[in-house]
C-alpha cells in the first residue's frame, strides 16, 4: 500500500478542469464531415390513432434529407421485449414509430432530417398529422377504485413488494394510547439535467456504428441497439465519457438513441438527434402517488402497530414500481404491521427512476407520520426515534451488516443546535417570521452489483484501468482512480481510469448509489490481482531478489516492489516489464457479491436531518435558512465529491418539498409547464446554510470496501424534516408536496 493514501482524502474531480474550461465533450459535440440532423415530432393528442401525414411542404424544403414515420420505418425487432434494457420494468417496452397508435401526449410519431438543426426544425412545424382520437384517461386521484397490485416478475430485481403483514394491526392501531395518521399526496416531477438528452450517431460503414450517447448504461445502450437492429454487439460502440447529468433519466435508453440509429443505417449517414427542453417532458417521470399512514404507539412511546399504503401511477404498457412502503417497519420495531402498494395504469409514458426512486416518496410520509405520533406523545421528536431505534431490521428479522443512525442523530443534532427547539408550534420567531426546527431520519438501501474491470501496468511503470462505467458527474473518474491508486501504491497522478465506453469491461448502469461499490470493488480486485502477477513476474526474473518470499512479505509503493523486512531490496515495475520482455502486464477481474453471506444482513446507508426554516406569516412564503444531514454510508472513498453529492441531494430535497412540480391538465391529457420557467427549481438566492457530516461507519461485511454509496441518502429525509419545520412554525401539517403558499395562509 502507499504510504500516503488517498482513498478517504478530498481529492478534487480529476475532469474538472475540463469541464470549467468547456473542453470536456458531450455527446452533442461531436462532428464528423457530412453529420445529418434530426429533429422529432411529437403526437399533439394523448389518445387514438394516426390517419395520415402530410409531408410534401417539408420534404420540399431544402436541405430536407429524409421525414421516418411508422409508414416507411425500416424493418425492426418483432418481439416487443428485444426492446428491453437493464432497467425495463415489467411489461412490453414502448417502441417508438411501431405503429399507428397513440399512446401518450408527447409521444413521438416522426423524424425530420435534414442537413442542419435548424432546418429539421422549421421542416417540422410543416408536417401536419391527422388523427382518429380516442378517449384516455390520464388522471391517478381520479381512478384510485381502480389500483391493482404490481404484476410479479423477474424485472426491478432490485425492488422487492411488500413485506408481509405481521401481527393483528387493526386491534393493535385501535387499542394503541396515541394514533397518528395521514393522507400524502406526491405531485409528477420530471428529470432535467442540465444536457439535453442527444445521441450522435457515426456511420461507419458494413452495419458499424460508433455512438455518442446521453446516457448512464454504455453496454446497455450497446445491447438495446444491438437487439431491435440485429447488430453483433462487437460492430456497435457507445462512448459517454461525460455525462451532463442524468439522476436516473439515462438508466433506460431514450427514444432518441432509437431514432439516431435509425436513420444512420437507413440513410448510410451520420446523424445527431438532439431533444430540445419540452421534449425532455415526453419520456419518463416521478410517478405522482398518495399515500396513506396509520401509526399507533404506546403510552411510553413504543410503537405498536405500522400501516402504509401507497398507489402510484403507471403506464399501460408497463409496471413500473418503486420500494415506497417497505422503510418504515425497517427504521422502527414492531410487532403490527401492514404494508400495501397498488399501481393505477393511467395514459402516460411508464415513469422512470430518479434519485431515491420510492424512498424519497415513503420517508415523506412516514417521517411526518413519526413526528405526528410524537406531538401526541408530548414526546421530543428526535427522543421519540431513539425510544424506538432499531438495532435490528425488524421488517426482515435480520442484523444490519453495520449502523450508525444513532451516531447521526446525535452528531446532527449537536452541529444543528436541536436542543434550542421549543415544542410548542409558533412560539419561535424571528419579526414577522415565524421560526420552525424540523427533522426526519433516512435509509436508503445498499446494493451491490456484479461489475468487471482491467488493470495494466504499462512498460513506462504506470497503472491503467478500464470500465465501461459512466460518470454523470458524481465523481466516478476521480474515486476509481483513488481505489487503483492505493491498491498499487501508487499516487493519482501515476494512474490512468479510462471509462464511459462500451467496448471496456462490463459495468451496470450507474444508479442506486451502487456504482462504488459494484465498480469500485472490480477495480480493486482487479488491481489486487495485478499486484499478484506482477509479484510472480519478478520471482521469475534471474536471480530474483525476492526468490524464496511471499506476496504478504512485499509492500507496493511508489511504482515498487519492496521487501516489507528491508525497503532497500526493491524493483521497480518498470525493471519487471523489462525482464517481461517489454509487454505489459494485466488482470482482469469480474467482482461478485457474495450473496449467500450477504442475504443473512440487512444492508443499508442512514441519515439524520435537521431543518431551520423561516415562514412569512403574512405571506406564507416558506425558506429553508438552514439545515444539516449527518450521513452514515460506510467507507467514504472521497469527503469531497461525497459531499457534493450529499449537498445536491439536500438542494433537490428542498426542490421537492417547496418548488418542483408537473401540472398536468387532466381534461387535455398533458403537461402544462414544460419548461423550466413553469417547472420550478431553486435558485441560488433559495439556498442557504448547508452542512454535512458523515459519521464514521465500519462495515467489513457489505463488500471489500466497505462503502454503501451517497447518491440517494442526501435526499430522502429532506422533505419529511422541511415539513415538520413547517408543522413546528406555524402549527399546520401539510401533507402536500410541493407545499402551496395557500396551503399556509
Amino acid at each position: 500500500m502507499s504510504a500516503s493514501p488517498s482513498v478517504g482524502q478530498p481529492v478534487s474531480r480529476l475532469e474538472g478542469y475540463q469541464k470549467v474550461t468547456g473542453s470536456a465533450r458531450y455527446a452533442g459535440e461531436y462532428n464528423v464531415p457530412g453529420l445529418l440532423y434530426g429533429y422529432v415530432i411529437n403526437s399533439t393528442i394523448t389518445k387514438g390513432k394516426i390517419i395520415r401525414f402530410d409531408v410534401e411542404k417539408a420534404k420540399a424544403l431544402p436541405g430536407v434529407i429524409a421525414i421516418f414515420t411508422h409508414e416507411n420505418r425500416p424493418s425492426l425487432a418483432w418481439f416487443a421485449q428485444q426492446y428491453s434494457d437493464m432497467d425495463a420494468p415489467q411489461g412490453s417496452p414502448f417502441r417508438p414509430l411501431h405503429n399507428a397508435d397513440i399512446l401518450y401526449n408527447g409521444q413521438p410519431i416522426a423524424l425530420v432530417v435534414a442537413d442542419n438543426f435548424e432546418m429539421a426544425r422549421y421542416a417540422a412545424t410543416l408536417v401536419k398529422v391527422e388523427y382518429a382520437r380516442e378517449n384516455f384517461d390520464t388522471g391517478l386521484k381520479e381512478n384510485l377504485l381502480k389500483a391493482r397490485p404490481p404484476k410479479t416478475g423477474l424485472a426491478n430485481f432490485l425492488k422487492p413488494l411488500p413485506p408481509h403483514p405481521k401481527g393483528d394491526f387493526e386491534k393493535a392501531y385501535s387499542d394503541s394510547f396515541a394514533r397518528a395518521s395521514g393522507e400524502f399526496e406526491h405531485g409528477t416531477e420530471h428529470h432535467n439535467p442540465l444536457e439535453l438528452f442527444t445521441t450522435t450517431t457515426i456511420y461507419e460503414g458494413d452495419g458499424k456504428l460508433t455512438i455518442y450517447d446521453k446516457t448512464q448504461g454504455t453496454i446497455n445502450s450497446q445491447l438495446y441497439v444491438g437487439n431491435i437492429f440485429g447488430l453483433h454487439y462487437k460492430d456497435i460502440r457507445v462512448i459517454a465519457p461525460y455525462v451532463g447529468g442524468a439522476f436516473g433519466s439515462g438508466l433506460r435508453p431514450q427514444y432518441q438513441l432509437f431514432l439516431s440509429v435509425m436513420a444512420a443505417l437507413e440513410l448510410k449517414r451520420s446523424v445527431r438527434v438532439t431533444l430540445d427542453r419540452t421534449q425532455m417532458f415526453t419520456f419518463g417521470h416521478r410517478p405522482p402517488t398518495i399515500q396513506h399512514t396509520r401509526f399507533g404507539a404506546g403510552q411510553n412511546g413504543k410503537i405498536t402497530a405500522l400501516n402504509h399504503l401507497a398507489i402510484a401511477e403507471t403506464s399501460r404498457f408497463e409496471d413500473y414500481t418503486e420500494v415506497v412502503v417497505n422503510w418504515s417497519n425497517m427504521l422502527y420495531p414492531a410487532q403490527n404491521t401492514l404494508m400495501e402498494y397498488k399501481l393505477v395504469d393511467v395514459d402516460v409514458f411508464s415513469p422512470l427512476d430518479m434519485r431515491a426512486p420510492g424512498g424519497l416518496t415513503g420517508m415523506h410520509a412516514i417521517e411526518c407520520t413519526i413526528d405526528q405520533l410524537a406531538c401526541k406523545l408530548n414526546i421530543d421528536p428526535l427522543e421519540f426515534r431513539l425510544i424506538n431505534y432499531a438495532e435490528t431490521d425488524d421488517s426482515a428479522d435480520r442484523p444490519y451488516s453495520s449502523k450508525e443512525l444513532k451516531e447521526c442523530f446525535r452528531q446532527g443534532a449537536e452541529k444543528f443546535g436541536w436542543s434550542g427547539r421549543h415544542m410548542r408550534p409558533r412560539s419561535m420567531r424571528r419579526g414577522n417570521k415565524l421560526v420552525g426546527y424540523g427533522m426526519a431520519a433516512g435509509i436508503w438501501e445498499a446494493f451491490q452489483i456484479p461489475a468487471r474491470a482491467v488493470a495494466i501496468v504499462t512498460p513506462e511503470g504506470k497503472l491503467e484501468v478500464s470500465s465501461a462505467v459512466t460518470d454523470i458527474g458524481t465523481g466516478t473518474l476521480t474515486v476509481m482512480t483513488q481505489i487503483a491508486a492505493d491498491e498499487l501504491g501508487l499516487p493519482v497522478e501515476a494512474v490512468t481510469f479510462s471509462y464511459g465506453d462500451s467496448k471496456m469491461p462490463f459495468a451496470p448502469i450507474q444508479g442506486g448509489s451502487f456504482t462504488v461499490s459494484s465498480v469500485g470493488s472490480a477495480v480493486k480486485a482487479s488491481v489486487k490481482a495485478l499486484r499478484e502477477k506482477l509479484f510472480k513476474a519478478a520471482l521469475k526474473m534471474d536471480n530474483s531478489i525476492f526468490k524464496g518470499y511471499k506476496i504478504g512479505d512485499v509492500d507496493f509503493e511508489g511504482g515498487r516492489i519492496l521487501l516489507k523486512s528491508d525497503h532497500s531490496l526493491s524493483l521497480s515495475f518498470r525493471e519487471i516489464i523489462i525482464a517481461n520482455k517489454g509487454k505489459a502486464i494485466r488482470a482482469g477481474k469480474f467482482s461478485i457479491p457474495d450473496f449467500l453471506t450477504l442475504r443473512k444482513y440487512s444492508r443499508a446507508a442512514h441519515s439524520a436531518v435537521f431543518v431551520e426554516v423561516e415562514v412569512d406569516e403574512d405571506l406564507g412564503i416558506i425558506n429553508v435558512t438552514r439545515a444539516v444531514t449527518a450521513v452514515a454510508a460506510g467507507k467514504i472513498i472521497n469527503p469531497k465529491t461525497a459531499r457534493s453529492q450529499i449537498l445536491g441531494g439536500m438542494i433537490w430535497g428542498i426542490s421537492k418539498a417547496l418548488r418542483e412540480e408537473t401540472i398536468s391538465d387532466h381534461h387535455l391529457g398533458k403537461y402544462m409547464n414544460r419548461n423550466l420557467a413553469e417547472y420550478h427549481i431553486p435558485v441560488h438566492a433559495d439556498i442557504h446554510d448547508l452542512d454535512v457530516i458523515f459519521v464514521e461507519e465500519n462495515d467489513t461485511i457489505i463488500n471489500e470496501l466497505g462503502t454503501k454509496g451517497v447518491g440517494e441518502i442526501g435526499i430522502v429525509g429532506m422533505p419529511p424534516a422541511i415539513a415538520n419545520a413547517i408543522f413546528n412554525a406555524t402549527g399546520k401539517r401539510v401533507n402536500q408536496l410541493p407545499v402551496h403558499l395557500e396551503s399556509l395562509l
